[in-house]
C-alpha cells in the first residue's frame, strides 16, 4: 500500500517507510483479562459455550494493522505497508478499522443480547470499506509544521465510528459510541463486536479493549 504526506497548504508524495513485516506477538489464547502491567494481548478472555469474548490490542503504533481471526482465535500483527496474513476477518490500526471484504452495520443497540436477528437487517444497510488517502494516520512527527504522513488503504467508515475523536479542541475529545457492530463476513456468517476501551489502567490511548460475539446465530 502507497503512503501520502498531506500539510495545511500542500499534498504530495511521499517514500514508503522502512518498516517490519508481519509478526506473531499477539498470536494465541489466554484464560484470563489483562494484567495492570497490560502485560498480555490478544484473545484474553473466550467463552465457547456463549461464543463471546474479549479481545485487547496494543494498537499504540501509528505504522502496524492488527489482524483479527475470529474463527482461530488470533491476532496477527503487520506493517501498514505489509501484505495481510491469509486468514482474517477485520482489522485494527489505532482507532481505525479495515474488514476482510465484510459489511458493517451499526447497531442502537449496546449489548449483543439486545442485537435483532442478523438476518432481519437489510443488506444495503450494511456499509463496505472504501480506499482512502487521508484518513489511515503512520507519521504525526512534523505535525507542528502542518505535516501528517497517511498510508493509502481500505477502511471502514461505519465500523470505525465506534471511537469518534474530535480534534477541533485540544485536546482532542474521544466519545466511545458504546455501541455493537454487526459484521457481515464474506462466507454468509455474522459477528458482532463492541470496543469497550481505548485507553489501559494507565490511561494511555491506543490500547484496544474489543468484546466480540462470534458466530452470530
Amino acid at each position: 500500500m502507497n503512503l501520502t504526506k498531506t500539510g495545511w497548504g500542500a499534498l504530495g508524495a511521499a517514500a514508503m517507510l522502512s518498516l517490519p513485516a508481519c509478526n506473531g506477538i499477539f498470536e494465541g489464547i489466554y484464560d484470563k483479562p489483562s494484567t495492570a502491567t497490560g502485560s498480555e494481548y490478544g484473545f484474553i478472555l473466550v467463552d465457547e459455550g456463549t461464543r463471546t469474548g474479549r479481545i485487547y490490542i496494543d494498537a499504540t503504533d501509528y505504522t502496524e494493522w492488527h489482524y483479527v481471526d475470529l474463527r482461530n482465535k488470533r491476532v496477527t500483527t503487520c506493517a501498514v505497508d505489509a501484505a495481510a496474513p491469509e486468514t482474517w476477518d477485520f482489522a485494527v490500526h489505532r482507532y481505525d478499522a479495515k474488514t476482510n471484504g465484510a459489511a458493517v452495520w451499526e447497531s442502537a443497540v449496546k449489548n449483543f443480547a439486545s442485537l435483532p436477528p442478523a438476518g432481519s437487517v437489510p443488506l444495503e444497510s450494511f456499509v463496505r470499506d472504501v480506499w482512502t488517502t487521508d484518513r489511515i494516520t503512520v507519521d504525526m512527527s512534523q505535525m507542528m509544521d502542518g505535516v501528517i504522513l497517511y498510508a493509502e488503504d481500505y477502511r471502514n467508515p461505519c465500523l470505525s465510528r465506534w471511537l469518534d475523536v474530535d480534534t477541533s479542541t485540544m485536546p482532542p475529545v474521544y466519545t466511545l459510541s458504546g455501541r455493537v457492530y454487526l459484521l457481515r463476513l464474506t462466507d454468509g456468517s455474522f459477528a458482532a463486536l463492541r470496543l469497550v476501551n481505548f485507553m489501559n489502567d494507565a490511561a494511555v490511548k491506543g490500547f484496544m479493549t474489543i468484546d466480540y460475539l462470534y458466530p452470530v446465530e
